[in-house]
């Protein structure tokens, strides 16, 4: 059993502004044209989004947190509260973009599906996000802290992070033609730090605790990833590896 994500904006911004400054080569990849209908799917606070709408773009964004979504509005995005397994659009983009999201995504198959829906035959399907070997020394380091407090990770992670050859074969699969694929290791540093970090994003794992040892296996955790993670002066980089790619819906719609 997982336990659900909850998302802050404020926080989120504050401890993980650089999602989408880093996100702007995969926006690039899009290369969003004016007059586009384009489907933002996890669109956050809507930061990215507006660029796509400033290129010229019919953008509607959409987000399973409130918070996300109410952020996203106050930036004048048209922006919908909807699960990424559960799109209800019908052919009518020409372009799914996505950034830092489909590793939050359990069922994969149900998100590439929803996709395959919403776009116009041809329409293109552009995203990056958490692939093979993403965290791997923090993913190390939570499964030690939760095993030592009785907590099995495999039952409560919520993060998928597939290899190309994976995801390739579940676009395939759904219909896509694969035009790009590629695992792209990204040291990212951290500005406020592994704590921050682990405040933003593995809530789930500490979810899983005793609300009186959650402090403790943060700290068990940030004493595990400090020799490897941390240099002498206090900086913290993650070990990021992004999955990005770029598809096209083929003439042919994979079977519902």
């Amino acid at each position: 059993m997982t336990s659900e994500q909850s998302w802050n904006a404020q926080v989120y911004q504050a401890n993980a502004g650089f999602v989408p400054v880093l996100g702007r080569p995969v926006l690039a990849l899009l290369a969003p044209r004016p007059g586009e209908r384009v489907l933002d799917l996890g669109c956050g606070d809507g930061a990215l989004t507006r660029e796509i709408v400033e290129a010229g773009c019919e953008v509607v964004g959409v987000d399973h947190s409130p918070a996300m979504v109410a952020a996203a509005r106050d930036r004048g995005i048209d922006a919908r509260l909807m699960n990424a397994t559960a799109l209800a659009f019908e052919a009518e983009f020409d372009a799914v973009f996505s950034n830092a999201v489909l590793h939050w995504v359990g069922d994969a198959d149900a998100a590439i599906a929803g996709v395959v829906r919403a776009l116009k035959r041809g329409g293109r399907f552009v995203g990056e996000f958490g692939g093979h070997g993403n965290m791997a020394a923090v993913v190390t380091a939570l499964a030690a802290v939760l095993g030592g407090h009785g907590v099995d990770i495999a039952a409560v992670n919520p993060w998928f992070y597939p290899t190309p050859n994976d995801y390739r074969g579940r676009l395939e699969a759904a219909g896509f033609s694969v035009d790009s694929i590629e695992l792209i290791p990204r040291p990212t540093p951290l500005p406020t730090g592994m704590k921050g970090w682990l405040e933003t994003f593995a809530g789930p794992f500490y979810a899983a605790l005793p609300a009186g040892e959650r402090q403790e296996a943060r700290d068990e955790t940030l004493d595990l990833l400090r020799q490897s993670l941390c240099d002498g002066e206090g900086n913290w980089t993650a070990d990021y590896v992004r999955l990005r790619f770029a598809a096209r819906l083929s003439g042919r719609r994979a079977p519902r």
